[in-house]
């Protein structure tokens, strides 16, 4: 038990530099790593939405998956399996996606925004850690989406052979390609490609084997009082932040700014802040997981995970077509409505799959 979670804090520990350094070599501000902000650039780059700012194909998407694969593979761990309340995990992959759009980031960007002095991150980690509980109210009344199946190879690896494809058209770059103009927002700023799937690929692989997962560390916690994961979760904030100060120090930039007001790709609606990662980690613990978690199970070979992966996708272009998402100017009505919308959504599918024990 030591030795693994001396394995997850390591983990942490690359992953939060891995994160800052990727801030280092070209991605937007505490923004190294956010699982819902690069399935929504690649939803834009694909065409799936019109917002021009954020519209870039993310090689790290594309990373992890297949570090998760490489891994899966070596280990002898890649076993296709699903069939479990696809439209399900669909429906609670969306609704996750709008949570995170009106927070403006996944469960790993807000310990990012931690570590970068983002003090707005404070609300979404009350939000999430609340959704987190509203979760596990129906876990211990005995919520299930019933089993899965094992499934033959070639479905297992669909994910993964999405990610190839991307990949390509990444490199290749078609017309039909769409890709944020310099200086036009969050999809022009991006490391180089190699360097970003490198990054995608070590934590893709690292993640499959710690198994780790933003919702685990506080659900473990609060659920049997294990502190493992959560070791890991504050490993990739100290990690990051750390790496944050020592590149502000070397290179005079400003890689930490401790504040409310002015922070990178961020709004301070403390509110909305909140109730976005409420519904994100509410959500995400009926799925079994964070974002992240869901692209690592994908590429083990686990098409319910996919079907999630696919959800979060649709949920970020809806966002975007039908102004949902939050900017830095604070959540927009239409946001604010679909949010509520999703948490009695969300607390309708746990309701209806729980069952007395």
């Amino acid at each position: 038990m030591k030795n693994e979670r001396t394995t997850i804090v390591a983990t942490g520990v690359v992953v939060g530099i891995i994160a800052s350094m990727l801030v280092y070599f070209g991605n937007p501000a505490n923004m190294g790593y956010c699982i819902a902000c690069f399935l929504r650039d690649t939803a834009g780059g694909l065409g799936l939405h019109s917002a021009k700012a954020v519209q870039y194909i993310r090689p790290e998407i594309a990373g992890l998956v297949l570090g998760a694969l490489a891994a899966a593979y070596a280990h002898g761990e890649f076993a296709p399996k699903g069939g479990s309340s696809p439209l399900t995990r669909f429906a609670l992959g969306f609704f996750a996606m709008i949570g995170c759009l009106m927070f403006l980031g996944c469960p790993f960007r807000m310990l990012l925004r931690l570590a970068g002095g983002d003090l707005n991150a404070l609300a979404g980690l009350v939000g999430f850690t609340g959704g987190i509980y509203a979760g596990i109210f129906f876990l211990n009344r005995g919520y299930s989406l019933k089993r899965t199946y094992k499934m033959t190879a070639i479905e297992g690896s669909l994910l993964p052979i999405v990610a190839l494809a991307l990949l390509a058209l990444l490199v290749a770059a078609p017309a039909f390609i769409h890709f944020t103009k310099a200086g036009g927002g969050p999809g022009a700023k991006h490391a180089a490609i190699a360097i970003s799937l490198l990054a995608g690929l070590a934590v893709g692989a690292l993640a499959q084997r710690t198994r780790f997962c933003m919702i685990a560390g506080i659900r473990d916690f609060i659920l049997f009082r294990e502190t493992k994961m959560l070791w890991g979760f504050i490993a990739v904030t100290v990690a990051a932040l750390l790496c944050n100060l020592t590149l502000s120090a070397v290179t005079g930039a400003s890689f930490f700014k401790l504040g409310f007001a002015g922070q990178p790709i961020a709004h301070t609606d403390g509110l909305w802040n909140a109730l976005g990662l409420f519904l994100a980690g509410f959500a995400c613990v009926l799925l079994g997981g964070c974002p992240m978690r869901q692209l690592i199970l994908a590429g083990e070979g686990n098409s319910d995970s996919a079907i999630a992966v696919l959800g979060l996708v649709a949920g970020a272009a809806f966002a975007h077509n039908f102004g949902l998402a939050s900017s830095g100017a604070g959540p927009t009505l239409n946001g604010q409505i679909a949010v509520v919308i999703g948490i009695l959504v969300v607390g309708l599918i746990g309701y209806l799959n729980t069952y007395k024990k």
